[in-house]
């Protein structure tokens, strides 16, 4: 058994007193001494940084990067403008997602981000697959998440230009004299950027970075809850080659100019599966938010019923939201239950605890989208 990689961030994360846990081929930390709910409810009300160095980062160069990429995902890439990022899935033959990424014009190539448990198996697919011409660079690059209603006052005093930027925009820009690419996104539901570094400076900035009053070092544990109350998917679990994009939700990952009707209509794999369910919305089940009651969480896995005792669907996430004080959870569930406000009964330990179809996410989003 390989032994797990480590983030250029290790040292620094043993340093704070961090529990790592493996993840992904990698030594994270799961948890810091704040411990997993006040980190939760600091990125909330401040600032947390988080360590996603164990992400792939990837250059995507060619003739034409756009019209390559698009080959292999549904999203509208030749229409994505330089500077902006947007949100694709890997797509195969039967329309399930091999993965999901994050994907920048840089101008004369595409920036990706992949997941780090795909890493490898979405690097081969690419290079497997791209169309003559193109090549795959994987960087060696640190990746730093400041994330939380604060992060913009951060930025402020160490990259003012980095906060003209509005949610989904990219750019590039230095902080304490270090080079760095800047999105204004996140994972957590909140305003926030996303920074990439060269890895030999990824410590000195996450200093800088945790030297702010307002940064507290976050963990996976609390990642994981917010990303949860912010109704974002995790790969593995509430998507995989099992779901295809109109079930879970992610009919927005399809552009309009690659739908039915569309100029670029199709052309990637699985679209006639896909395309089917966006035209003719004929799909069995679908993803929905569902709120518990009491504390007792409700954890992925978990089997969903209706009031008649028939399965109706599984649990894919959950757990219980710090921010919405009680169990939040994210799970398939017939079309005949995915209705709001209908209730479905989850078995834990033998008991069925009632839980609410709701509406995603089940906390307010923060994302900055200009004054």
């Amino acid at each position: 058994m390989s032994q797990p990689k480590r983030t250029p961030l290790y040292d620094l994360h043993v340093e704070l007193g961090a529990r790592m846990v493996p993840f992904a081929g990698f030594e994270m930390p799961v948890q810091f001494p704040l411990g997993v709910k006040k980190e939760h409810e600091h990125t909330r009300q401040a600032c947390g940084l988080f360590d996603v160095s164990h992400m792939g980062q990837l250059l995507l160069r060619g003739p034409s990067p756009a019209e390559a990429l698009e080959t292999l995902v549904p999203a509208d890439i030749v229409g994505l403008p330089e500077g902006m990022q947007r949100y694709a899935l890997f797509t195969d033959e039967t329309g399930g997602i091999l993965d999901d990424l994050m994907v920048v014009n840089a101008g004369d190539h595409l920036y990706l981000v992949v997941n780090a448990a795909c890493r490898d198996q979405d690097i081969a697919h690419l290079r497997d697959h791209l169309p003559e011409g193109h090549e795959i660079e994987e960087l060696d690059r640190g990746l730093l998440a400041l994330q939380g209603p604060l992060a913009a006052e951060v930025m402020a005093r160490l990259c003012p230009e980095a906060c003209e930027m509005v949610f989904m925009q990219h750019g590039r820009f230095e902080i304490d004299g270090i080079p760095v690419w800047v999105s204004r996104s996140g994972y957590t539901g909140e305003d926030g950027f996303e920074i990439s570094v060269d890895a030999g400076q990824t410590e000195a900035l996450a200093r800088r970075l945790l030297a702010e009053p307002e940064v507290e070092a976050i963990g996976l544990g609390a990642r994981d809850s917010l990303r949860l109350e912010a109704g974002l998917c995790l790969y593995g679990h509430d998507i995989d080659t099992t779901t295809l994009p109109v079930e879970a939700g992610l009919i927005w990952a399809i552009g309009k100019p690659r739908r039915p009707g569309g100029e670029r209509a199709g052309g990637f794999p699985g679209a006639e599966p896909i395309l089917h369910q966006v035209a003719e919305k004929d799909h069995t089940r679908r993803r929905v938010g569902l709120l518990g009651e009491g504390r007792a969480p409700v954890r992925e896995g978990a089997e969903l019923f209706d009031a008649e005792d028939n399965g109706i669907g599984v649990v894919t996430s959950g757990g219980f939201g710090p921010s919405v004080g009680k169990p939040v959870a994210m799970g398939y569930v017939t079309i005949a239950n995915a209705e709001v406000g209908t209730t479905v009964y989850a078995e834990v330990r033998g008991k069925r605890l009632p839980m609410t179809v709701s509406k995603m996410p089940f906390v307010t989003p923060g994302y900055y989208r200009g004054k």
